[in-house]
């Protein structure tokens, strides 16, 4: 075989017996339900202030 050559072989899937169907990600697996609080004594124009200077780092 020459260079950029393949054998046509190796691009078939001839080898998918071995796959599991129950193998995926379960993509609910950490799903929490709840609520998430905070309490700060910076206003909302300090914290968009602090978000700007992260943003611009």
């Amino acid at each position: 075989m020459g260079f950029g050559s393949y054998d046509e072989t190796e691009q078939e899937d001839a080898d998918t017996g071995d796959i599991d169907e129950n193998d995926g990600v379960s993509v609910h697996e950490h799903t929490h339900e709840g609520e998430v609080s905070f309490e700060s004594d910076a206003s909302q124009d300090e914290l968009l202030d602090k978000l700007d200077e992260i943003k611009s780092d």
